[in-house]
């Protein structure tokens, strides 16, 4: 079999991601092959095609770590042809060909049987309205709840700020949205956000304090470094923050008193490696009680081959929401 792929090849130039017509050999080892219908485009799948991204083991390979289309051939009896499945994080799009191209053959515990959700809503999900809706899980399951008080949302136009936003609201929590875009107040305003606040801390040059006024009874945050120090600094009494990512820096800057004094929680969100049967169970909850309820305002839609230049927008900082690559019939 041949089909066409956006293959990333690594080069003295750089990184450059190409259309290429591949064989059988790509589709790598796996019981499910699926026909790709759309992808998305994550920051994960940014630093894929950026040099020294660190994400990437081995080049050339076909990035797209979020996969959604329809099962054509399955050696797994979980799974037949013209099932609608999800499949994301573990090795796909970083050491296992993924969901910018054609076709995709992944282990059959990797994949997702899509129940209330098609494929476009789920590519629009994708990872990072997964680690969104484990966000607020976490939260949740913490004990948080909408009489708990505000809760804070970092990286609020990005793809786990923005759908964290759209599930809080739904569950009627108050929400704080944090970002430096200051052109995005109508799109927060309408996925839920109370209050739009600038990029925190206010003063990135002051001294750090140990604990700071409680401001906020929880927080959803994508950015890490300072702005989690400062963060955790003003959650209130028993209150948590779930954390995500590092774009703001991977060192942590802080204390031990808001976890020793305020009983504060700082919760881990890790989408890899979630265990099958606990991410379907997630899909489940993000095609029901936690789905959101303004998924076409912060989607956008382009064809896989203009993806070399959305995930670009992603690492320059100017991209806002989610962007669906149409994978079917592109090519």
């Amino acid at each position: 079999m041949e089909f066409w792929a956006m293959v990333a090849h690594e080069s003295d130039s750089g990184i450059v991601l190409t259309k290429q017509e591949v064989g059988d050999d790509f589709l790598g080892p796996g019981e499910v092959t699926i026909k790709v219908h759309f992808s998305s485009a994550n920051y994960k799948d940014g630093l894929a095609i950026t040099p020294g991204g660190g994400v990437v083991r081995k080049y050339p390979i076909v990035p797209g770590i979020d996969i959604t289309g329809e099962v054509v051939s399955s050696a797994d009896d979980d799974f037949t042809p013209g099932d609608l499945v999800v499949a994301h994080g573990y090795d796909i799009g970083v050491a296992h060909n993924g969901g910018f191209a054609e076709y995709a053959r992944v282990p059959a515990d990797w994949v997702v049987k899509l129940d209330g959700l098609s494929p476009r809503d789920a590519a629009a999900l994708g990872t990072a309205g997964f680690t969104a809706g484990l966000s607020v899980q976490s939260l949740l399951d913490r004990g948080i709840t909408p009489d708990s008080g505000a809760v804070l949302v970092t990286g609020a136009t990005g793809g786990v700020g923005s759908v964290s936003i759209d599930i809080l609201s739904g569950l009627g929590f108050e929400i704080v949205a944090s970002t430096g875009k200051t052109d995005a107040s109508d799109l927060l305003g309408e996925l839920g956000a109370n209050e739009i606040i600038g990029r925190l801390p206010e003063d990135p040059d002051a001294k750090p304090r140990p604990l700071n006024k409680a401001r906020w009874a929880a927080a959803i945050d994508s950015v890490g470094g300072k702005s989690l120090a400062y963060i955790l600094s003003a959650i209130g009494y028993g209150g948590a923050v779930a954390v995500s990512g590092l774009t703001g820096g991977s060192g942590l800057p802080t204390t031990v008193l808001p976890f020793i004094l305020r009983g504060v929680d700082l919760l881990g969100i890790d989408s890899v490696f979630v265990p099958i049967e606990k991410r379907r169970e997630l899909w489940t909850r993000l095609a029901n009680e936690l789905r959101p309820q303004h998924l076409s305002a912060l989607t956008q839609f382009a064809s896989i081959t203009d993806a070399e230049k959305v995930l670009h927008s992603i690492q320059g900082g100017t991209h806002t929401g989610r962007t669906v690559f149409n994978v079917l019939g592109e090519f």
